[in-house]
């Protein structure tokens, strides 16, 4: 067996207290990689939380309106549910540019101003390669062009490479992941590249890599967002009542898993904050930092927290919101509500928004949805109580789960949440 792969003897551990890491037997990215999720995560969310800052499984990006209004927004999705992409983004709405400043990990502080502050500590990007083609983000495709590193991709006769969509029809002959001959006519029933093959690259080879990535002191983040895939329940967009709210919305954060998560593709799983598989220390008291981080900020300044979910699906099991650029939509709708709530406009929010009990949905008409061909929306910023009804057992089993050191305001929500939806 090729080194360093020891599938019956894989060890990645942790030692926060010394600042170590011992792993042998895996070389997934993730556990070979020491200076990513390993020590940029984990070991890092144990010095964050000592020395009050965070280090969160996030991007961070840039977002200017036609205007040339400036915004940094960061969003914390598990593995394989969009990161890369966003952080990439090319708008589809004309005028709007989005620049990357990181597509993975953020490390975050409170500004003497009272402001969130956010820097990209890594130097590269480590996307996940099925899905990847100049459709869904034509700036990672570019970013590929030299000085990469790819894992269990297939290799194409004359030496490139292919996995699942980046070109409409394979080729005829592939050598497979596994390093056999793979051929389109008589192996299609086989994967020539790994569902969770990666590629990694340098990240100022980005066609979007923005500056600002290179400033010491961080950049102001306006918006957190959270979001996972979730063919149902969860709508497109929702803005948190406030700070503890959203952080309550952080902590019920689910998803069902994909190829790049252990366990049985498909299953909905509670991932709060996208940090189940990274934090470095008891979740109750990772949750009750969030609070904290909270109380540390300017309440005015703080970022406004929102959980977004991309990956609704209609009776067909096909998917409502056609995603990738056109989640410049629900940015706009983000960009102009942050703009309406520091100029204490409550009528236009008001105006733009529906509240619900888990908050504030956007209105059909203040989505800008022009160019979308009639798409009906409908049935993504609508509140389902139904389906809300049946999460509450879910929520207070993953509660459970978290153990004594959940904070009570935690529960607090969710008590809050059932008794709303009870009276519907």
């Amino acid at each position: 067996m090729a080194w360093p792969c020891d599938p019956e003897n894989i060890y990645i551990s942790h030692f926060p207290e010394t600042r170590e890491i011992w792993s042998y037997g895996s070389g997934y990215g993730g556990n070979a990689l020491l200076g990513k999720k390993c020590f940029a995560l984990r070991i890092a969310s144990t010095m964050a939380k000592r020395d009050g800052w965070m280090a969160e499984h996030m991007l961070i990006m840039a977002v200017t309106s036609p205007e040339n209004e400036r915004k940094y927004i960061a969003a914390a999705f598990p593995s394989s549910c969009g990161k890369t992409n966003m952080a990439m983004m090319i708008p589809s709405l004309p005028g709007w540019k989005i620049e990357t400043i990181g597509d993975d990990i953020a490390w975050l502080r409170v500004g003497d101003d009272g402001r969130l502050y956010a820097i990209n500590p890594e130097a590269g990007y480590f996307g996940v390669a099925p899905g990847t083609s100049n459709t869904t983000n034509k700036n990672a495709l570019e970013t590929l062009r030299e000085n990469c590193i790819f894992t269990n991709v297939a290799e194409t006769m004359d030496g490139d490479v292919w996995w699942r969509n980046l070109t409409d029809e394979p080729p005829e002959k592939l050598i497979d992941w596994r390093g056999n001959e793979w051929l389109a006519d008589k192996d299609s029933e086989t994967l020539p590249a790994h569902p969770n093959s990666r590629f990694t690259a340098p990240a100022k080879q980005s066609p979007s890599y923005s500056g600002d990535a290179d400033n010491p002191d961080g950049v102001p983040i306006s918006a957190i967002l959270f979001g996972g895939r979730r063919t149902d329940a969860v709508p497109l967009v929702t803005q948190a009542k406030d700070w503890n709210h959203g952080v309550f919305l952080g902590a019920i954060m689910s998803s069902e898993t994909t190829a790049a998560a252990a366990g049985q593709v498909g299953n909905v799983r509670f991932d709060p904050f996208a940090m189940l598989p990274f934090t470095g220390y008891n979740m109750g008291d990772y949750i009750s930092h969030w609070l904290e981080m909270g109380e540390k900020g300017d309440s005015d300044k703080m970022p406004k927290l929102f959980w977004v979910n991309w990956f609704r699906k209609d009776e067909n099991g096909d998917y409502i919101w056609p995603g990738f650029g056109e989640n410049n939509r629900v940015l706009k709708w983000i960009f102009e509500l942050d703009d309406i709530d520091k100029e204490a406009d409550e009528a236009t929010a008001t105006e733009m928004q529906n509240e619900t009990p888990i908050g504030s949905l956007p209105k059909s008409s203040s989505l800008d949805c022009e160019g979308l061909n009639g798409l009906d929306i409908s049935p993504l910023i609508e509140f389902d109580g139904e389906s809300w009804k049946q999460e509450i057992p879910k929520i207070k089993e993953h509660f459970t789960s978290l153990g004594e050191r959940l904070p009570k305001e935690m529960w607090e929500h969710l008590d809050a949440l059932e008794a709303e939806l009870s009276q519907n």
